[in-house]
This record gives C-alpha cells, sequence and structure tokens, in this order.
C-alpha cells in the first residue's frame, strides 16, 4: 500500500441543505397566483357570464 495515495486522497462530505424561506416563499407566491385566478374565475361566471 502506498502512503503517498493516501495523504493525496482527501474526502469531502457535500450536504444539501433546504433552505424552508425560499420554500415557503414560493409556495405563497404560487398560492397568490391560485387566489387571482379563481377571484377572476368567480368573477367572469357570476357577473360576466349571466349577462349573455
Amino acid at each position: 500500500m502506498n502512503l503517498s495515495n493516501d495523504i493525496d486522497k482527501k474526502e469531502t462530505h457535500i450536504e444539501k441543505k433546504s433552505d424552508s424561506s425560499s420554500v415557503l416563499t414560493t409556495f405563497i407566491k404560487y398560492a397568490a397566483y391560485l387566489i387571482i385566478f379563481f377571484g377572476i374565475l368567480y368573477f367572469l361566471i357570476h357577473y360576466i357570464v349571466p349577462k349573455f
């Protein structure tokens, strides 16, 4: 066994960290998009469609 090869090897540990604040921000953004979409849909169904 060659000791110079063992010295040259380095262990690297990669930890995957999830940023919960960015996940929450994304969830709030898409929830707002859905609320706006359903609000427009509600307006169209209750106020615009009956006029036809």
